[in-house]
């Protein structure tokens, strides 16, 4: 059955207190000093447990989770299986759960045949209670999974960054690669042929279709990539219409007169040049404040106000969890 929104959040708003006390959180981690996953009581005779392998582990009632891989680091364990007889389980798993562990991940296993809306529903589950999701489709890739996360406990991001070498030929590869239609071959050619970034960016377009390889297609996108002027909104900027600029500078008759009404002294407006761009700004008049406020307050359509300004009852709630 599919949950409603309430019940795939039912960790948000009402358990943001830790749930475990601290004497309990410090014995868990005290435990993964030797390096041990810790596995909690309730997944005795999982198979799962019969595929970690590379890592020794140890049963501690003490913990939330089912599986303790890390300090910081919690894995929810669920067969899909069990899901369909149970569905009310995991949510339940997740209340208890609330906002201990900076990392969360629930581990499901893939072991019936009819699996897209059930991972569809616990992904949002999971989307709104910041859990990750990990599916593993048979009992050893489980075990290996968790085995992974326990061995890369301490293991820098570094490890999935891209390289990028810091030698001249490393960087002029990552920038001229990022041309389309360029390759490292073509990088070859143009440092051979021109010696340094800059002898390439100012050779000439005869100079870059004499090198093999370079027709006229790849020389048009290289020589647009080094001439084309940056923008940082990944906009052009919009041109100037010389007929909107002529229509500015006539004022509309009515709005003559609704400013005569309020007492405003109109600017005649002089002579301008339909050629030109920038329009000449007059002062403006003296204003009065309160005559004004009096005048649109008594002009404005109360049912309009009333829907610029929504009550607080159809405005969106704050209270929205992380």
């Amino acid at each position: 059955p599919i949950m409603s929104d309430a019940q795939l959040g039912v960790s948000l708003g009402r358990t943001r207190s830790p749930l475990v006390s601290n004497a309990l959180a410090a014995k868990a981690a005290k435990s993964t000093v030797g390096n041990a996953v810790l596995v909690n009581k309730r997944q005795k005779g999982n198979p799962v447990i019969d595929h970690l392998k590379g890592v020794p582990w140890e049963y501690n009632n003490d913990i939330l989770v089912d599986y303790q891989v890390g300090s910081t680091a919690g894995v929810l364990y669920l067969s899909l299986k069990y899901h369909h007889l149970h569905p009310q389980y995991i949510f339940t798993r997740f209340e208890k759960l609330g906002r201990n562990y900076d990392v969360r991940i629930l581990l499901i296993l893939c072991d019936v045949t009819e699996h897209q809306n059930s991972i569809k529903e616990l992904t949002k589950a999971c989307l709104l209670n910041g859990i990750t999701v990990v599916v593993a489709w048979s009992v050893e890739e489980a075990g290996q999974y968790l085995a992974t996360f326990k061995l890369y406990e301490f293991k820098s991001h570094q490890l999935i960054k891209e390289r990028v070498d810091a030698d001249y030929q490393s960087m002029l590869r990552a920038a001229l690669t990022t041309v389309r239609g360029v390759n490292k071959t073509d990088v070859m050619t143009l440092k051979t042929n021109f010696g340094s970034f800059s002898n390439i960016v100012h050779a000439s377009t005869e100079d870059i279709q004499l090198c093999p390889g370079f027709g006229p297609t790849k020389v048009r996108r290289l020589r647009e990539a080094f001439n084309k002027p940056f923008y940082s909104t990944g906009q052009k900027p919009i041109p100037i219409n010389n007929d909107l600029v002529q229509s500015d500078t006539t004022m509309n008759i009515t709005d003559v007169q609704l400013a005569q009404e309020m007492g405003r002294q109109v600017s005649p407006l002089a002579d301008i040049p339909t050629s030109t761009t920038q329009l000449n700004r007059y002062s403006s008049p003296e204003w009065d404040i309160e005559h004004v406020n009096t005048r649109l307050r008594a002009s404005l359509d109360p049912e309009l106000s009333l829907e610029l300004n929504p009550s607080d009852e159809d405005a969106p709630s704050d209270d929205v969890s992380e």
